[in-house]
């Protein structure tokens, strides 16, 4: 039984939601609006190179500065 993400429309919020066989939820835990869709999952990985180095970083360890558009952190000093 996988947990899926959810977005409502209306007010926004994200929840997470077991699925049992094909059951879809029916509201927004929050809001109780029935706009809601399901969000695509991001996974996080590291390629590793014959030696074990690290050759590129997941979408998932990008910067989370705001106006940055450097891959990391380490690449525009913050």
């Amino acid at each position: 039984m996988p947990i899926y993400e959810y977005h409502c429309n209306d007010c926004g919020h994200d929840f997470e939601y077991l699925v049992f066989g094909n059951k879809q939820p029916d509201e927004c835990p929050s809001c109780k609006s029935s706009k809601v869709n399901k969000l695509m999952s991001r996974c996080g990985f590291l390629s590793k190179g014959s030696g074990g180095e690290t050759l590129k970083a997941s979408a998932s360890d990008s910067s989370s500065c705001g106006g940055c558009t450097a891959a990391s952190c380490a690449g525009c000093g913050h």
